[in-house]
């Protein structure tokens, strides 16, 4: 033992928690202290924030060349007047940093090496493509997450002492981890960590559910759907008696009335990323997702031009963390569609609020000349009662011509429905939604598990494009 450490860092005493806890008030401190701050008062803490966000930025490897190309540096950036002064960044240039300087890249201000002097959390993203993109977290840093998503449940309603079921992903992901860190540190409430269906069987979910009376459930709506269907088709059981209160999940173009209809429950939508944590969530009135301004700047721009949107216009998501220290997010684009709703909340909350995300540029097939996204094809799947919202996209070039085709599989509730009457529906509707025309072939309910995963992980596949 003589040659162990002299020195571990211990979290207990890697963080003044006081200290943070002002800075980012948890609840029940947030609503008294910062959700109905005056905007005059929150643009001169952005101002403060950001600028020591870009000075950090200066620290690190990716924002010097990747500002370098614009001939920008760090003193060039004065206050937030100079924000769109900054070029923005996406994926693609992460995994670039990535493969100069292999394993961790240079984008972010640590290392694993500096396990050495402060405890580090390392998580990733889904890696749906190619290796999961790794995230070193600081204490502050993954402190400070754990405060946003308890705040994120605080304002759906979970209260101290709600059993709250888990039905994220565990493992590499961000999934089903800063949700439990969040529920467990920062809300009273009791995480129940089942993890997806290929960690926890579903039937044995929903027998936890009856058994133990959670009152609240987070999960993805298809994995919701796909638990209520299982319970109400082979266990006998409507969800809607089991006493479950609240959903959180992630709607995205997902039909919420639905969901509801199946769960006897209200659903609260939510923003958040592997890289970025918990950005937005809705409250009880649901009148869009109030973004945690104090903690972050989202910026709605034009996909094509870059220019920032006006209020209630659709455009790609640009980010900047003001809370990150090891990683910080300066004009990252996410490439995630959304549009800042007009109007105020109810609820008081002087934070600007998401009307939804409506969908992923980089998920996006450009059909035709027409871009289709998966979430839209979802959307027109769901609110025809006849399907049980399951749906698959394949994309190929079909004959000589190679002419752009696009299937849309999709699973049929009954299976004594008129099938033929609907598909010839679904195509019609889509066309008139999409804009584009697309095939429909029906299946039987189940079938589409291999191509989805929605019965076994809580990233469910959408999309095969053949065309790449």
């Amino acid at each position: 033992m003589d040659d162990y450490p002299q020195h571990v860092p211990w979290y207990s005493r890697s963080l003044d928690f006081e200290q943070l806890a002002r800075d980012y008030p948890p609840p029940p401190d947030f609503f008294r202290e910062r959700a109905r701050i005056s905007r005059d008062e929150l643009r001169a803490l952005q101002e403060k924030r950001f600028l020591a966000t870009v000075k950090r930025g200066g620290e690190i490897p990716f924002f010097r060349r990747h500002w370098a190309k614009a001939g920008l540096e760090a003193g060039d950036i004065r206050g937030l007047d100079d924000l769109a002064k900054i070029p923005p960044y996406t994926v693609h240039d992460i995994r670039e940093s990535i493969e100069r300087n292999p394993p961790f890249g240079d984008f972010m201000g640590l290392t694993p090496e500096d396990g050495q002097r402060m405890p580090l959390v390392l998580q990733t993203s889904g890696g749906t493509t190619g290796l999961p993109r790794p995230m070193l977290y600081a204490p502050q840093d993954r402190e400070t997450m754990a405060i946003l998503g308890g705040r994120r449940f605080a304002l759906h309603g979970i209260r101290p002492g709600d059993l709250v079921l888990v039905t994220y992903a565990l493992g590499l992901s961000n999934g089903g981890m800063a949700p439990r860190e969040a529920l467990w540190r920062y809300t009273g409430a009791v995480p129940v960590m089942t993890g997806s269906g290929a960690t926890t069987p579903t039937r044995r979910q929903l027998e936890l559910i009856q058994a133990w009376k959670v009152n609240v459930i987070l999960g993805f709506p298809a994995y919701l759907r796909h638990m209520a269907l299982v319970a109400r088709d082979e266990m006998g059981i409507d969800v809607r008696t089991l006493g479950v209160r609240l959903i959180g999940t992630h709607l995205g173009m997902e039909d919420r009335e639905s969901l509801e209809a199946l769960w006897g429950a209200p659903c609260h939508d939510m923003y958040g990323t592997h890289e970025s944590g918990m950005m937005g969530a809705e409250c009880r009135h649901r009148t869009g997702m109030h973004v945690q301004e104090d903690a972050f700047i989202l910026e709605i721009a034009d996909p094509e031009t870059g220019a920032i949107l006006p209020d209630g216009e659709k455009g790609t998501t640009y980010i900047t963390t003001l809370y990150k220290w090891g990683a910080p997010q300066i004009r990252f684009n996410v490439n995630d569609i959304s549009a800042y709703a007009t109007g105020e909340c109810p609820c008081g909350c002087t934070f600007r609020r998401l009307r939804r995300i409506f969908g992923r540029n980089d998920n996006m097939v450009k059909l035709r000349g027409v871009n289709v996204f998966p979430e839209a094809v979802g959307a027109v799947v769901a609110e025809d009662a006849r399907t049980n919202g399951e749906y698959f996209c394949v994309v190929e070039r079909v004959g000589e011509a190679g002419t752009d085709e696009m299937t849309v599989m999709v699973e049929v509730r009954e299976a004594a429905a008129d099938r033929e009457a609907l598909r010839a529906d679904l195509e019609r509707r889509m066309k008139e939604v999409l804009g584009v025309r697309v095939t429909v072939s029906l299946h039987d309910k189940g079938a589409l598990d291999r191509h989805t995963g929605t019965s076994q992980t809580s990233k469910v596949k959408r999309l095969l494009d053949r065309r790449k």
